[in-house]
């Protein structure tokens, strides 16, 4: 595992964590071991096969399930959990509310008066160019525009830890960079803390200040944590630099494994 040093303190820390899930058949892992820490004002993301737990782990970091094993540890005053929100890989829109009032769900469950629902969610549907289809129904938008409804519906709740499921899997390759240059745009002006889960090597390279790779299933296991370059700068011409093709590459040896690196070799 590559080091830390200079990186900023760890607003989330995942010690030992360990989830089971019971069936008919018995208990079956689901991941195991992981340690992991989510430093503070970065992107951090999971990579991995399907299967392998990653998105089980994003749910016990959200609080939506509890953990078999371990524990989580929030580096925040009191040690409580900070505001957290989930953007889901289906963004999870109700059909049959607007593109405002889908916005406005996580401030009408808080109890927030109407006129203030109102305006929290104007700003951000103004923010990520939604303002001409704020009376839309999802039905009506495309793949890029729902995705940016997902993300204005969990930002409108100030969140100091965004936690992502593969938000982008979804998107053709230009709504999925477009939407990529949003997130970056996003997370620089606010500060918050992103965990991003993915199997996209390249999405995570680019995003990320820091890539836990796991590998395996029932249970998956955190097998290389890697930080990205140094000097790496954030924005598209990023994308051309030797520094994002190096930190692919080491993303990709860790996911293939000691067993492809010796075949690789073999081949030679």
């Amino acid at each position: 595992m590559v080091g830390s040093e200079g990186a900023p303190p760890a607003m989330l820390a995942l010690e030992g964590l360990g989830l089971e899930y019971g069936g008919p058949e018995g208990r079956v892992p689901a991941f195991d071991a992981i340690d992991a820490e989510i430093p503070e004002g970065s992107i951090t993301a999971i990579v991995g096969p399907s299967g392998c737990g990653k998105t089980s782990i994003l749910r016990v970091a959200a609080g939506l399930r509890s953990p078999t094993r371990g524990r989580l540890r929030f580096d925040v005053p009191g040690g409580a959990p900070p505001r957290r929100a989930v953007i889901l890989q289906d963004y999870g829109l109700l059909p049959w509310k607007t593109v405002s009032t889908n916005v406005e769900l996580p401030l009408l469950i808080s109890g927030i008066r109407a006129r203030e629902r109102r305006a929290a969610a104007g700003v951000l549907i103004e923010e990520l160019g939604l303002a001409d289809f704020a009376r839309f129904f999802p039905s009506r938008l495309s793949g890029g525009m729902r995705q940016r409804v997902a993300l204005a519906r969990a930002l409108v709740q100030d969140p100091r830890l965004l936690l992502m499921d593969e938000p982008f899997s979804s998107l053709d390759a230009l709504s999925r960079e477009a939407m990529q240059e949003t997130l970056l745009e996003l997370q620089g002006r606010r500060g918050m803390t992103v965990l991003l889960v993915t199997h996209s090597i390249e999405e995570a390279a680019y995003l990320s200040q820091r890539v836990y790779v796991m590998r395996g299933r029932n249970p998956g296991r955190i097998v290389a944590r890697i930080d990205a370059p140094e000097a790496r700068e954030r924005g598209p011409s990023f994308r051309a630099e030797a520094g994002y093709f190096g930190y692919m590459n080491e993303i990709r040896r860790a996911l293939e494994g000691p067993r492809a690196s010796e075949v690789a070799k073999a081949a030679r």
